[in-house]
């Protein structure tokens, strides 16, 4: 339990080094904070601009100790990140989110599992784990058919535990592809979810504080292809009610967590108007990628919220200034070398952010961009001009493989 707020000049710490903690690094030291990552990675994003690096584990017993006798308080940039290590942590300092909000959000079938207990509308699922050697049933969200497989199909098939972005996980349409896809995941614990007909994804970012204060980030469109985040629109292109649901819901999800810090909360939306479904897909215990449009479009980004958060200092205002719509760029764009830059930076109105990684590989975020317009249709329209620029400097059979891979829209998100 905190005992006071933490004020500019404390070292804050952070457990990974990706480009969620290089974005919470820069936000925190624009406050007066100084920062120190602890990640494996030698070239980390955020280690290579944080005042202190410890490179090692993150279950090493000696860096959790330097790392805790060092800050102030402890933060983390992604759920894989072992939750023992925030328990060990929170014997030093404050520690936001908390190893048990971690550990639920990090493993699938407690997340789903907490969500249904919870009385939240999830896609019908079943846990699927190995006993004997044969896949088996282990329980199902009410409302489905039957406690069969078969009731599931065609469904997807995701690891319980460190899948992300569409990795570790495949659609499956009959029992023999399930039992295939199973056997390929080493028979690890899964989730079948039903594959559902969306209408849209939306996603809701919120922050709560030790003191109760919550604040929620205005409601995000989101495009995803094969299970990557492509396009997020905001504010989201959906009914009312939906968006004000949506929020409450988020919000209420952190109430039963007991969550502090900032917290993403992703649905889909079946059907349309104010009486569209609303179902909860997952949940990231950190800023969200989807969020990242609040750098630029928002009074206060994520990345403040998480450090306001974390330190116990009053959350600041959410409010968006006009319309934002922010496109991922993946590491497929540097296959001759640097995207041309000029399509990106020739709009005023146009925000470039790059992630500081070495190597860019097909499928790897290493950076995005955001538009920033008077209206959604507007900054859409710049958004795909530019997006369609960038991928037009790749060679011909470079692009038909790139086309190819932008057109496979998720049919369900990761």
């Amino acid at each position: 339990m905190r005992t006071g707020s933490i004020m500019p000049g404390a070292m804050l710490g952070i457990l990974g080094g990706g480009q969620l903690g290089r974005m919470f690094t820069m936000a925190a030291q624009r406050m007066g904070y100084r920062v120190t990552v602890l990640d494996p990675d030698e070239h980390s994003p955020a280690s290579n601009i944080a005042e202190r690096h410890v490179r090692a584990d993150y279950l090493d017993s000696a860096a959790l100790r330097e790392l805790g006798s060092s800050c102030a308080a402890f933060t983390t940039e992604f759920e894989n990140v072992p939750a023992d290590s925030l328990k060990t942590l929170a014997e030093y300092g404050v520690v936001s989110p908390a190893a048990s909000s971690v550990a639920i959000a990090q493993d699938r079938i407690l997340e789903k599992q907490f969500l249904a207990d919870s009385g939240f509308e999830v896609v019908p699922y079943a846990v699927i784990q190995d006993e004997k050697g044969s896949w088996n049933v282990k329980s199902m969200f009410p409302g489905a058919r039957s406690e069969s497989s078969s009731a599931l199909l065609p469904g997807i098939l995701k690891i319980s535990r460190l899948g992300y972005d569409g990795k570790g996980q495949q659609r499956v349409s009959s029992q023999p592809e399930l039992d295939e896809a199973w056997a390929a995941m080493d028979r690890e614990p899964c989730v079948l979810e039903q594959r559902v007909a969306l209408s849209s994804e939306v996603s809701v970012v919120v922050a709560r504080g030790f003191d109760g204060e919550v604040a929620t980030f205005p409601v995000s469109e989101n495009r995803h292809r094969n299970g990557i985040l492509d396009i997020s629109i905001v504010p989201a292109r959906v009914a009312p009610e939906i968006i004000r649901k949506a929020c409450e819901t988020a919000v209420h999800i952190a109430e039963k967590l007991d969550y502090r810090g900032v917290l993403c909360v992703e649905f889909f939306i079946l059907g349309d108007g104010p009486d569209a479904r609303l179902l909860v897909n997952e949940i990231a215990p950190r800023p969200h990628n989807s969020g990242h449009y609040t750098m630029d479009a928002c009074v206060t980004s994520q990345f403040e919220q998480q450090a306001r958060s974390l330190c116990g200092i009053p959350l600041g205002s959410t409010a968006m200034r006009g319309t934002a719509v922010m496109v991922n760029l993946l590491g497929d764009l540097w296959r001759e070398g640097e995207p041309p830059w000029q399509e990106i930076l020739r709009h005023p109105n146009v925000k470039l952010h790059l992630y500081g990684k070495l190597a860019a590989r097909p499928g790897r975020k290493m950076g995005h961009y955001t538009v920033l317009a008077e209206t959604v249709e507007a900054g859409l329209q710049l958004a795909l001009e530019i997006k369609e620029a960038l991928a037009a400097s790749l060679r011909p059979e470079q692009r038909s493989r790139h086309d190819a891979h932008d057109s496979a829209h998720s049919a369900q998100s990761a």
